[in-house]
Formats: structure tokens, C-alpha cells, sequence
């Protein structure tokens, strides 16, 4: 996936708490074809009518928001099934960071083996910034993971905490496993020189097996 180190982009300003993985990427389109990109199908109940005709209302489908590369969303976002679909239609969409009070646990962890910065931030700070963009205010965001650090559209900066695990992960743009493999080295180092200083262990181990 591709490295984040920072993202300027425009954010799309998402009302309503417990958005579900089932509105983010209903669950029809599960069976979609990775290859095919599920960007198309994100939110997909909320931006379009029976006829596939777009809602004017949402918010994606208005100037400058169909470029948005950043939500501000509302509490418990990404609740319900385990989907990694819903992380695949915001990466797919061009979607870099998500910044909310809440997030699902699963969703969480999924945007982030996505290469999706999930960014908590407090209610009230993510409230103001929404009234801001309502009235006017240019609304570029800036996420930078290297300063740990986020810029709102109504001039607040604030801070955020991310396990630093994962914060690895993605300014390396790897995932879990990917990060596992890359110290295969010193993996295999390690375990040479701590069969040296302990050989009883392998003795052990090779009685029992």
C-alpha cells in the first residue's frame, strides 16, 4: 500500500453518528471483484436512488467534496459487521484519513491495514470544524502522521495518539505481515544467538516434537 507520511486534501463533512459498514458499502456488493475497485460503491445507499441517479443532497456528490480525500465524521463510525470492504470503498475512492470521536474497533483496525489513517479527535473540536466548512471556510485538512498532528479548516491544530505499531506500518505504506517479513533478518538472528546461549531449548523441543 502506499506510504502516508502527510495528507492535504479536501475533507467531506459527514453528519450523522453510528454510520454502519453496511451504509459505508452495502452488503450486496460484497461478491465485487477486488480488481474492480469498490470505490464506485462507496456509501453507495446514500449517493444514489433505485435508478442510480446521484442524491444532489449528499455531500460527495457536490463541488469540491467529490474530491474529497478526508471525512469528518461523527461518533462510532464504522460500527457494525467486520466488512474490510467498507475500508477497500473509502481506500478505493481516494479516501486517506478519516477523522471522527469514535470509531468501530474492527473498522479501526481495518482502515489501517488499508493504508486509512483513522484519526480520534474530540467531538467538540470535529463539531466546530463542521460549522466552519457550513460556513464557508476553505475546507483543505492537513493529517500529518510524521508530527502526529492535524490542521482544521477553522484554524484549529490539534494532536492525536496512534498505536505506534501501526503508525510504522503505514509510513512505511506495509501492512502487519508485510512489516513481519521485512525483519525476517533479524528475526533469524536472533533466534540463532539465543539457541547458542540457551541449546537446552532446541533439546527440549526437539524431545517433544
Amino acid at each position: 500500500m502506499k506510504p502516508f507520511t502527510k495528507a492535504v486534501g479536501v475533507a467531506a463533512p459527514i453528519e450523522g453518528s453510528n454510520i454502519d459498514t453496511d451504509q459505508i458499502v452495502p452488503g450486496r456488493f460484497l461478491k465485487r471483484d477486488r480488481a474492480e475497485g469498490y470505490g464506485p460503491v462507496l456509501f453507495h445507499d446514500m449517493r444514489f436512488d433505485g435508478n442510480g441517479q446521484e442524491h444532489a443532497d449528499f455531500v460527495l456528490n457536490r463541488a469540491p467534496f467529490r474530491e474529497a480525500t478526508i471525512l469528518i465524521v461523527d461518533d462510532n463510525f464504522g460500527c457494525g459487521s467486520s466488512r474490510e470492504a467498507a475500508a477497500y470503498a473509502l481506500h478505493d475512492f481516494g479516501i486517506r484519513a478519516v477523522l471522527a470521536p469514535s470509531f468501530g474497533d474492527i473498522f479501526y483496525n481495518n482502515a489501517m491495514k488499508n493504508g486509512i489513517v483513522p484519526v480520534r479527535l474530540p467531538l467538540a473540536t470535529l463539531e466546530a470544524a463542521r460549522r466552519a466548512m457550513g460556513a464557508g471556510a476553505d475546507p483543505i485538512v492537513t493529517v500529518d502522521l510524521e508530527a502526529l498532528s492535524v490542521s482544521l479548516p477553522d484554524g484549529v491544530q490539534a494532536g492525536f495518539s496512534i498505536d505506534p505499531f501501526w503508525r510504522e506500518c503505514l509510513l512505511k505504506g506495509v501492512d502487519d505481515l508485510e512489516l513481519t517479513l521485512s525483519m525476517a533478518e533479524d528475526i533469524a538472528r536472533f533466534e540463532s544467538a539465543y539457541h547458542a546461549d540457551m541449546p537446552w531449548v532446541a533439546l527440549s523441543k526437539d524431545a517433544v516434537t
